[in-house]
């Protein structure tokens, strides 16, 4: 099965050296270039790709905004930030409006591969470490008394697992640490996405912050 990607970037080499990139794998193609975010949500609506290479800084509607109303509208469509630092803001923000990861614009070819195969796979998230650092930076105390009510909706084994998920544990690491399998961890992962209401293993990170599972620092 072929990866749909479309490329969001006001910038034109940058479009066409992801393009290039994009195109040279056998199970990805790019349907698609937007050099804004307006353009990026009309043509997200009219080509229902699988993932979408987001810049953030654009002209009239910025890559956040767009993200959000892409995200919305299109729960199967992933989005992957597009960011110039590895701690910028606007990762976080992006995050937020429902990115499903981030990529600094200046990786590697095969790093950029790396971050879209996972995305597309909603099993993996890009840079757990990078993650956990822009969370720890610009979530703060924020947000656990709203999710209070949505934790209860877990039991105390799938609690276990949102921690470590949050920590940047993966399925192995998880099932090692709470001695189960991991087919086992895999099916607490998919009961917790559900329950909670999360599009993919990213949010769950974000929710385990927001909801104090895990510390910022911690």
């Amino acid at each position: 099965m072929t990866g749909r990607v479309l490329i969001c970037d006001d910038q034109e080499l940058v479009r066409v050296g992801v393009r290039m990139i994009v195109d040279s794998q056998p199970d990805l193609t790019v349907v698609g270039e937007a050099t804004d975010g307006a353009t990026a949500v009309e043509l997200a609506g009219r080509l229902r790709p699988d993932l979408v290479l987001m810049d953030v800084r654009m002209p009239g509607m910025d890559g956040i905004a767009a993200t959000a109303r892409i995200c919305a509208a299109l729960p199967e469509t992933r989005v992957l930030i597009i960011t110039t630092f590895d701690l910028d803001e606007y990762a976080y923000s992006g995050l937020r409006a429902g990115a499903s990861g981030f990529l600094v614009k200046d990786a590697p070819a095969d790093e950029m591969l790396v971050a879209v195969r996972g995305v597309l796979r909603g099993d993996a998230m890009v840079s757990p470490s990078v993650t956990r650092r822009l969370l720890d930076r610009y979530l703060g105390e924020r947000g656990g008394a709203e999710h209070a009510a949505k934790l209860d909706l877990l039991t105390e084994r799938e609690k276990d697992v949102l921690g470590l998920i949050g920590r940047g544990r993966s399925n192995g690491e998880i099932a090692g640490e709470l001695y189960i399998g991991e087919t086992t961890v895999k099916t607490h992962v998919g009961r917790i996405l559900a329950k909670l209401g999360l599009r993919d293993r990213v949010h769950a990170v974000v929710f385990a912050y927001e909801s104090g599972v895990v510390r910022p620092g911690g």
